[in-house]
């Protein structure tokens, strides 16, 4: 990315009606396709192959390359959005998460810790925090699909391929392995022990 084109990229952009806070530090590809009413925080890098909608905000430090982001949607701060990902309207990506090959599905959230990849996400979609899908078993790819209007709980990893029906919950630090039916709550949990008067020993 050339210095000099950078300047006439941001010139460009803020012609357009793009809001950017500290421009210098945002950086543009000759392909960057941007909608109306977008605000980009400082230090944002967009690579090649991105194209985002109407009124949408990407907050600092984040990452997009080769994705499409629709109307309405929030992403970062610190996220990365890899290619062929789709973030569809006014779904929301938080800190530290990276989405790569993925559909994030309309109103649906992914806000903290988390790696989504391979994954289909449905509609109203809630993905708590440090979740991630095991897409990768050492020599293949495998997908994930949560449908709409599931919660997954915290802590937890779906070991693809798995799916995830619709309306389901998902207990907090779980590991899901097997499909997961409509309208169900699936744990996979060891059992709390508590010791009365523990003393360790010297």
């Amino acid at each position: 990315m050339k210095v000099l084109n950078q300047k006439k990229l941001r010139e460009k952009f803020i012609k357009s009606g793009v809001k950017m806070i500290s421009p210098e530090t945002i950086f543009f590809s000759k392909d960057t396709k941007i909608g109306n009413n977008v605000t980009i925080e400082p230090y944002v890098v967009i690579s090649s192959k991105v194209k985002i909608g109407n009124n949408v905000i990407i907050k600092s430090f984040s990452h997009l390359e080769g994705c499409k982001i629709e109307n309405k949607v929030e992403v970062g701060p610190y996220a990365r959005i890899r290619p062929d990902t789709l973030l569809k309207e006014e779904s929301k990506i938080g800190n530290f998460v990276e989405v790569k090959k993925s559909n994030v599905g309309k109103k649906s959230k992914v806000s903290h810790l988390s790696y989504i990849g391979d994954t289909d996400i449905g509609k109203s979609v809630n993905v708590g925090a440090g979740t991630i899908t095991c897409n990768y078993d050492g020599i293949k790819k495998h997908k994930t699909k949560i449908k709409d209007k599931v919660f997954i709980g915290s802590n937890s990893s779906l070991v693809a391929p798995v799916t995830i029906d619709s309306e389901s919950f998902v207990g907090a630090g779980s590991i899901i392995t097997k499909n997961v039916s409509k309208k169900s709550l699936a744990l996979t949990r060891a059992l709390q022990t508590e010791i009365k008067n523990y003393k360790k020993n010297k």
